[in-house]
């Protein structure tokens, strides 16, 4: 199947299939990524009883993977750029698997925290390398919905982790039930990660290298055969164009960050932000914590457990319908669009919780607060699936040009981890206030975030990334 492009400066044909199935394996680090940070919403309950652990401290278990994330995202940008993309997607590969077993087998806290630690080296290499290989395969055309396939995976990996939880958790009888050589159900909800960890490294080496990495290293033959694979034409243009920009172009590092007068480079800045308000809003509370979330306020652990895979549905279908947008209406429009719908689903989050009553400490919803608090939690998934979700991946990917790129989205992947540590960390204090306390605050974040992208955020939609500046 081959598509000829009829828009942007430098069109070109382009094989259609190719590009997807590269974008498509990419993008497994994805799904690896999102496995990973939501499996342990499943198990967090049982984890927390088994150990014995105060709310504060299984915040930390549940963030810590988080630091490791913040780390493997930074340190993946310098290491894509010396060893190749398609090298740190097998690192990461293994990363992942030797964090699923590690974690399942966990003796307490102490080792639990190290295992999560070395899983988020792995979702923090797979954050940056996974947008970085699929820009630098694209066709500008099309780059804005094969990057979107990024976010489409990560809210699939989020789905398959949240029903193998319910699965395993409904084989067992009860997440702290035993189910299989001894091991309690949650253990292996955990150790579930392993087999499709594998199937990464495994389908990692099937596809090639990166085009800008290869005639970077000198190979312009086997940048040429890989363009090949994926333009009908205008693969010498192409060449030249990497060429251009690889030319004027240093070894990455944080200093080409800089302005000249000192302080990050505005679009770095923007970059760090945008990485920033994805995470302040408060999508991944949803995520880690919703099942104990619905089980505080009086659902069942099998109910819970059930409408937090509904909601994961919900986020894959309108993953779904941004990858059909992104490359029609634009990046920026789709984030205010967002922003604005964010806004009002969290500010009705924010009053449903105040407005319910206290007993033994947890707030109580009637049943038309709940049905009410449950509609909003899925309008809020919706606009942030929709949007901010895979946008802000599609930016980081493309918005940077190629001198900084490794780098300047290491650093905003850096800065996303830490963000998405700081709200995971501070959620089960912030309940403790009170729920509506929580969700106002995310409110306030969405708002935000509107202002800052009418006022600073460029659009991306269609130009080369050669020629972002």
């Amino acid at each position: 199947m081959s598509t000829s492009a009829t828009t942007g400066a430098a069109a070109h044909g382009y094989h259609t299939a190719r590009v997807i199935h590269l974008a498509a394996v990419a993008a497994l680090g994805g799904f690896l990524f999102g496995f990973d940070t939501a499996v342990i919403n499943g198990a967090v309950g049982a984890m927390r009883s088994d150990f014995g652990m105060s709310a504060t401290l299984t915040g930390f278990v549940v963030a810590s993977a988080l630091l490791g994330c913040m780390v493997g995202a930074y340190a993946a940008g310098r290491l894509a750029d010396r060893l190749g993309r398609i090298r740190v997607m097998v690192i990461a590969s293994l990363l992942f698997m030797v964090s699923a077993i590690g974690s399942g087998l966990a003796f307490g806290p102490v080792d639990m925290v190290l295992w999560r630690v070395v899983g988020g080296f792995g979702v923090g290499a797979a954050s940056v390398i996974a947008p970085a290989y699929i820009a630098e395969i694209s066709p500008a055309e099309i780059r804005g919905r094969m990057g979107s396939l990024q976010q489409l995976a990560i809210v699939t990996g989020i789905f398959i982790a949240l029903l193998s939880d319910f699965a395993i958790a409904g084989a067992a009888g009860g997440s702290n039930e035993t189910l299989a050589f001894g091991l309690d159900a949650w253990r292996w909800m955990f150790i579930a990660e392993a087999l499709p960890a594998i199937a990464y490294g495994v389908l990692a080496v099937t596809i090639p290298e990166s085009p800008r990495f290869l005639i970077r290293v000198g190979q312009e033959k086997r940048a040429r055969e890989v363009l090949s694979q994926v333009l009908i034409d205008g693969v010498d243009t192409r060449i030249r164009e990497i060429k251009r920009t690889i030319n004027r172009e240093a070894r990455s590092s944080f200093a080409d960050l800089k302005k000249p007068g000192g302080g990050l480079l505005p679009i770095v800045w923007i970059g760090v932000a945008l990485s920033v308000f994805q995470q302040f809003v408060g999508i991944n509370v949803i995520f880690y914590y919703s099942s104990t979330l619905w089980q505080s306020v009086g659902f069942t652990e099998s109910d819970a457990l059930a409408q937090t895979v509904i909601t994961s549905v919900t986020n894959i279908v309108v993953t779904i319908v941004a990858i059909a947008l992104v490359d029609r209406i634009g990046r920026r429009r789709l984030l205010i669009i967002g922003s604005l719908g964010m806004t009002i689903s969290l500010g009705a989050l924010a009053w449903i919780f105040s407005q319910a009553p206290i007993i033994d400490n947890e707030p109580v919803l009637s049943d038309s607060a709940g049905l009410s608090a449950l509609i909003a939690a899925n309008a809020f998934v919706v606009f942030f699936g929709a949007t901010w979700g895979p946008v802000v991946w599609v930016l980081l990917g493309e918005m940077f040009n190629n001198t900084i790129r490794g780098t300047a989205l290491g650093l905003a992947a850096a800065a996303q981890w830490l963000a998405n540590f700081a709200i995971s960390m501070s959620f089960p204090k912030m309940a403790e206030l009170g729920l509506w306390f929580a969700y106002g605050f995310y409110t306030t974040c969405a708002l935000l975030s509107l202002l800052f992208v009418l006022r600073f955020v460029p659009e991306t939609k269609g130009v080369e990334l050669e020629d972002m500046v």
